[in-house]
């Protein structure tokens, strides 16, 4: 088997830090920026060959972005060091779109909503409960952390979920909370809570949307989060 050509080995004009300069970034290939961005290989891989792997891996530059650290480092030839500079340019790309549509990020999906916290999320060791405010348009005002530990009655009370709504301005909350084992199905605690802020939203003419749990993909369960309005826990 032949051995994987390295940079090095690349003519000059055809290396792609050399072709985004003559070309322009437009003009490279994904597996090109991505190698860029590895800046070079490890242990004598070839930095193209490990950039085409963590495409062929992932499949798409949306899965890619999602990707953790831990996951990025399960590649062959991608290290902390490496996994850490594709997160930040994902993010700085995440970020630069939301700067340039104006506005704040439209939340009019529970997928959208695990978009917006999973990353939050995912370090969490204890549940964390969270509140999404939202305005008429259903676009981000901020989150807010209401408690910590094991969701229940104790722990969340309507009057401070809802102060935190009163004082923000919205129009509309959805609910949040992780699952630090993994497993993003609903409580019974979890169920009862959700209904019990349904009806103070009600009487509050603040409408609650959603209660979105967070926890971890697997080759079983391909999302990482849940809706309990999509489960019908929600009232119509």
């Amino acid at each position: 088997m032949a051995e994987p050509l390295l940079i090095r080995d690349i003519p000059k004009d055809e290396r792609p830090r050399e072709r985004l300069a003559k070309l322009g970034a437009d003009a490279l290939k994904h597996s090109e920026l991505i190698a860029i961005l590895l800046r070079a290989g490890t242990k004598g891989s070839s930095v193209m060959v490990v950039a085409e792997q963590i495409l062929h891996k992932f499949q798409s530059l949306d899965a890619l972005s999602r990707a953790t650290l831990e996951d990025l480092c399960k590649v062959k030839g991608v290290g902390r060091d490496k996994a850490i500079a594709l997160k930040a340019a994902f993010t700085l790309a995440r970020r630069l779109a939301q700067e340039i549509s104006h506005e704040a990020p439209l939340l009019d999906s529970p997928e959208r909503i695990a978009d917006l916290l999973r990353e939050k999320n995912r370090d969490y060791e204890v549940e964390n409960f969270q509140v999404v405010l939202l305005n008429t348009r259903r676009r981000l005002i901020r989150t807010e952390s209401i408690s910590q530990g094991t969701l229940d009655t104790l722990l969340v009370h309507p009057r401070e979920v809802f102060k935190m709504a009163i004082n923000g301005g919205a129009a509309a909350i959805v609910l949040a909370h992780n699952h630090p084992s993994g497993d993003p199905t609903p409580s019974e605690a979890d169920i009862k809570v959700t209904r019990d802020l349904i009806r103070a939203g009600q009487l509050l003419k603040i409408e609650v949307l959603d209660h979105i749990i967070i926890g971890k993909a697997t080759h079983e369960r391909q999302r990482d989060y849940v809706s309990l309005r999509e489960l019908g826990y929600f009232y119509t």
